[in-house]
């Protein structure tokens, strides 16, 4: 059986009981292992059933070291050992008077039964704990060769745009961690790294609508945990995953895994080359321009995007004792992006065409990431009484070197206006360092307590240097107003506390969150401060400081609706908590950074955090192979931020006005919504899979007497099946619809994609090879409209064309899917797992 099927049935299990047994509890212990090596079998399954009935009382898993431990009334049983690719085990008719231990239990290697076993893996399953919704991520076809952004576009309320944008229930402010944690591996939040580590690599993702309060509170409409592989089977195995495909996608990956009784050791090696061309259109319509200039700029531009990184993860976990242990990573990725923009652009005078000329681009850019990182367990009970301690250190580095050069294809002008080449030296520094330690105390036979330390320091130091071509000397010039140095710091220190307990039918979890935010900007410029203001019409503070202290509460509360003689599952949940948005560096920089002569994104040191509260109502219910999943949710958020379009009153040279894109603090931001989500695996042929996302959010405010109040209502849904076909071959269909939506300024029309994956088992099972077309119909593209008091815009973006992947997996001494879960899951989050 798959593992997570598994851990989800052990709470199924607990919850059913029989009332024809007597009423005197009893004690049932055991161990269970491998009758070949005498290994000890982690998660086999323990099940006793009623012999009147045959009717499933309780049931649970084994531990680490292959022991099990359950309380049931007394009676006679039928009970069941199961463990994948083990003969299943059964002991008749165990008369249980008193308590007893069932000694050591072997089981014996079964091959018959690997094929089921596997068919039952494949599946995409959902468990609903008390602050969060874990997809327990199948076999996904359409993903064999891709990326984790192109995972988590799998994951139902979870989208990512043509963009690489990720957003859950339509919002973009989502947290991304790893394995729990923030980290490098997401690309110290540029979530584009998402986009370069491979969708193989994730073992789950946990969907956190409603956060308790040992998550960090940033990000308003939740968090996405990805969770990475870590086997576990004793000796060495792994995996190879090669791949080939369309635009140029060349990668390979190596999974390797050694474990001993002592230690654990892993590793992720990768390295991929890839082709990601994007292509966008605008045509923009300028109002009230004065009589001679452009009153029309439309542009067209085709860009190559040549990308090689390497990634490797290396560590290993080594237990000090039974109940204690030390793990230790090391992570790097080296990246090298070679771009190349061509854009043709189109100047019109009352329908005139009376320019056109042709700007290239070219863009090289290294970056060096590596974090270290170490995390300390001790477990002073097998109850859940445990001290975990983490500590991370990261840096990041990135150095892009861009040129520009534009050049008449033809004009109107008698004396052509001077358009100067130009050179930017970009370089990044980012440093982070996390501090954290949890402890978790149970109290009685279903309370917990926990509290908490987290502190996160970072800091990011950008070196821009602008150089342009002087019309008289033909040599570069450094451009005083806009080659800075912008030194930025955010540290958080964070405590907390939280208790739960099962009452009932009722389980809950309370928290208490206090964060205090402390954040330091250090411009270096050739500039004044008056002087920048008078060079870009805006009030810059070339050093600030500002500091945030914020309570944030959660509430989390789960309702058993199922009854003890019900063998389906059935609850209802609800959830408040209060979030925060803090505006990160770039947001903050006031310095332009140019897409074009025309286009600049200018961010606000004035910006503030935003504050959110959040309310989610949710409803689950199964029916043996359906499940039904539903949620209304509600937030209010005040300081929201609105990126915010508008002329800056300047032309370049050749007279075309220059457009500013600024982030400011609008009034408010109120999101309502509704999610219904269902998973139907009626045979073992067929599993089905679809969702649908219901939003709508008002925005109120005004930015420099301009009113910015817009309602948005969009929707999208997903649908996913897949079908087992004969000889080993499976086929895959996603499709997915994104609604219209519109913005204080923009209207977004709706789009389309659909995703096509076969597979077929080879080499006795131990190798899979798979095909798979990524948007066939090559309609996953943006297209908007753009509307101010002083222009007026169309635009279309395709971020990646229809790709082919062919991809080959190997794998040795293990099994397509393992069937222990990792100790930690590299995730201490160790969050209260009542369900009902």
């Amino acid at each position: 059986m798959n593992k997570y099927l598994l851990l989800a049935l052990t709470f199924i299990f607990t919850t059913v009981s029989l009332s024809a047994q007597p009423e005197k509890n009893i004690t049932v212990t055991g161990k269970v292992i491998d009758q070949s090596s005498k290994q000890p079998l982690e998660y086999a399954t323990i099940a006793f059933y009623s012999t009147s009935d045959n009717q499933l009382v309780t049931g649970g898993v084994t531990d680490e070291n292959g022991n099990f431990e359950l309380t049931l009334k007394s009676g006679i049983y039928n009970v069941t050992i199961e463990f994948m690719t083990f003969k299943k085990k059964t002991l008749s008719n165990q008369q249980l008077s008193s308590s007893k231990d069932f000694g050591t239990i072997s089981l014996e290697p079964s091959t018959e039964a690997l094929d089921e076993v596997e068919i039952i893996a494949e599946k995409t399953t959902v468990e609903i704990q008390l602050d969060k919704k874990i997809y327990n991520i199948g076999k996904d076809l359409t993903t064999a060769g891709g990326t984790v952004s192109d995972a988590l576009n799998n994951v139902p309320s979870v989208s990512v745009d043509v963009e690489g944008a990720i957003s859950l229930r339509g919002n973009e402010n989502v947290r991304i961690l790893i394995n729990g944690k923030p980290s490098a591996m997401a690309g110290f939040g540029d979530t584009n790294l998402l986009s370069q580590l491979p969708a193989e690599a994730i073992e789950r993702v946990e969907v956190i609508t409603s956060p308790s309060a040992r998550y960090d509170a940033e990000g308003t409409a939740g968090i996405l945990n990805i969770i990475l592989r870590q086997k576990e089977t004793l000796g060495f195995n792994g995996s190879v995953n090669l791949t080939v495909g369309h635009p140029d996608n060349v990668s390979t990956n190596f999974n390797l895994n050694y474990r001993t009784e002592k230690f654990n050791l892993f590793s992720n090696i990768g390295w991929r080359y890839f082709n990601a061309p994007r292509t966008s259109f605008s045509d923009a319509n300028y109002f009230n321009v004065d009589e001679g200039d452009f009153d029309r700029v439309r542009e067209d531009q085709e860009v190559e995007r040549l990308n090689r990184n390497y990634n490797g993860n290396i560590g290993m976990e080594y237990f000090l004792s039974k109940k204690t242990s030390l793990t230790g990573s090391i992570f790097y990725r080296y990246g090298e992006d070679a771009d190349l923009s061509e854009n043709f652009s189109d100047r019109f005078i009352t329908a005139n065409n009376v320019e056109r000329t042709f700007r290239r681009e070219k863009n090289t850019e290294e970056d060096h990431n590596y974090q270290f990182a170490l995390n300390y367990i001790t477990k002073f009970d097998d109850k859940g009484h445990e001290l975990t301690a983490d500590f991370q250190f990261e840096n990041g580095s990135e150095d892009q070197y861009t040129t520009y050069g534009e050049n008449y294809v033809f004009t109107a002008q008698e004396d052509p206006d001077f358009i100067a080449n130009e050179l930017v030296n970009s370089t990044q520094d980012d440093k982070k360092i996390l501090v954290q330690v949890d402890y978790v105390k149970p109290l009685g036979e279903n309370g917990r307590f926990e509290a908490g330390y987290r502190g996160n320091f970072d800091n990011q130091n950008t070196d821009y240097v602008l150089e342009q071509e002087n019309e008289e000397t033909g040599e570069l010039e450094i451009n005083d107003e806009l080659t800075n140095i912008f030194d930025y710091t955010q540290n958080v220190n964070a405590i907390y506390s939280q208790y739960g307990n099962k009452i009932g039918k009722f389980s809950f979890l309370l928290g208490l969150r206090l964060e205090q935010t402390k954040i330091k900007g250090e411009i270096t410029s050739l500039l004044s401060d008056q002087e920048l203001q008078d060079a870009y019409n805006f009030p810059i503070e070339t050093d600030f400081e500002n500091d945030y202290l914020g309570l944030f509460p959660t509430v989390n509360i789960i309702y058993n609706l199922s009854g003890s003689d019900n063998d389906s599952e059935e609850n209802l949940s609800f959830g408040y908590n209060r979030r925060i948005n803090r505006p990160r560096s770039w947001f903050i920089n006031p310095f332009p950074s140019r897409s074009s002569r025309t286009n600049v994104w200018q961010g606000n040191p004035n910006l503030e955090p935003a504050f959110a509260s959040a309310f989610d109502l949710g409803y689950l219910k199964r029916w043996g192979e359906l499940t039904l999943t539903t949620s209304l949710y509600y937030q209010h958020e005040t300081g929201s931020f609105e990126r915010v379009e508008e002329n800056t009153g300047y032309q370049t040279p050749d007279g075309i006005d220059i457009i500013r894109t600024i982030p400011v603090n609008l009034s408010s931001n109120t999101r309502i919504g509704g999610e219904l989500g269902l998973m139907y695996n009626p045979t073992k042929w067929l599993r089905l899979n679809s969702s649908f996302n219901f939003f709508q959010f008002e925005t109120k405010g005004d930015f420099n007497n301009v009113n910015y109040d817009a309602k948005n209502t969009s929707w999208f849904a997903r649908f996913s099946s897949k079908v087992s076909l004969p000889w080993k071959i499976d086929w895959q269909t996603n499709a997915f619809y994104r609604g219209p939506e519109q913005d204080a300024q923009t209207d977004t029309k709706g789009m389309f994609s659909m995703d096509l994956a076969f597979s077929k088992e080879i080499m006795n099972d131990n190798a899979t090879l798979s095909l798979n077309v990524r948007d066939v119909f090559n309609s996953r593209k943006r297209m908007a409209t753009t509307t101010t008091s002083t222009f007026s815009r169309y635009s279309e973006m395709q971020w990646r064309p229809r790709t082919i992947n062919l991809t080959f997996i190997y794998r040795f001494n293990q099994q397509k899917r393992q069937q222990q879960r990792n100790r930690n899951n590299g995730d201490t989050n160790g969050d209260m797992e009542f369900e009902g």
